[in-house]
């Protein structure tokens, strides 16, 4: 039997699923509403050329300002202290600081050493001198005096350089050997002298004159009296010569020689004095 009318179908109750987008898909979002733009950050202003060279001229000028402060104060520092240092024996230390006072007026930048120091080297036992700045206010002042050797003619002096000084105490130093010799040959004088003192230690025999005349002569007077009569040429030579013939002949009879003259090529002529030629028959 066929059964015939209209068939009601049931609304489907499944719902359509969302499709998952696949990888490396970009996902689309919905549109929304418009948006309001920002306002875009403006970068802030290099400072002007002008601005920093009148940065810089401002930095100068307050650098300037201080060091020319510091100049003027350094400027007005005295001279509060005055150190000699040295062997001193004939000058005083209160000569020399009252001597360099006038030179010290200006504060102790402006302190003029240079100055010191020439007219601490004039001073009659004073060879050098040395004058330096000891911060903050204090010079230091270091002297050689003169080492005198021996007398230069009536009232000079030798130093160890061969240079004459002067000096008031000349009574002081008498002793000392004298030498004589034409104007300009102090040097010269001074080097003989010291080798014919080196030639005659070993005799234990002392200088206690030496004179060159103005023909170059050299005539050497030892301690007690004796003469030697050298002659203008090889007198280092005759020296050795003297001191051979000094060991082998006149050392037993040393005080009656008076005069021993050197001035031959070969040999000698000894000048005995006349208590001992007396004594002796001659």
């Amino acid at each position: 039997m066929t059964v015939t009318g209209k068939v009601r179908t049931a609304p489907s109750t499944t719902r359509t699923k969302r499709r998952e987008p696949g990888p490396g898909k970009r996902v689309r979002k919905p549109a929304q509403g418009a948006t309001r733009k920002s306002p875009a950050v403006k970068a802030p202003r290099k400072p002007s050329a002008w601005l920093n060279r009148l940065i810089i001229l401002t930095g100068a000028g307050v650098v300037t300002v201080a060091a020319l402060q510091a100049y003027i104060t350094l400027q007005s520092i005295p001279v509060e202290q005055v150190t000699v240092t040295g062997e001193l024996e004939h000058t005083q230390t209160d000569l020399i600081q009252d001597m360099i006072q006038p030179a010290l007026v200006g504060g102790f930048l402006r302190a003029d050493l240079q100055r010191i120091r020439l007219e601490l080297e004039e001073l009659p036992w004073i060879y050098r001198a040395t004058v330096q700045r000891r911060w903050p206010n204090a010079l230091e002042i270091d002297v050689v005096e003169q080492l005198p050797i021996a007398r230069w003619g009536d009232s000079g002096f030798l130093n160890h350089e061969g240079e004459v000084f002067q000096s008031s105490s000349s009574q002081e130093w008498q002793a000392l050997p004298r030498l004589d010799g034409p104007e300009g040959s102090a040097a010269t004088l001074v080097a003989g002298y010291q080798r014919i003192l080196e030639i005659l230690a070993p005799l234990h025999l002392a200088v206690a004159q030496l004179v060159v005349d103005e023909r170059g002569q050299v005539q050497v007077v030892l301690e007690g009296g004796m003469q030697l009569l050298l002659g203008s040429e090889d007198f280092l030579e005759r020296m050795h010569r003297f001191v051979a013939i000094y060991r082998a002949e006149l050392a037993a009879r040393a005080e009656d020689v008076e005069r021993v003259d050197l001035r031959y090529k070969k040999g000698i002529a000894v000048a005995f004095t006349e208590e001992s030629s007396r004594v002796a028959g001659i």
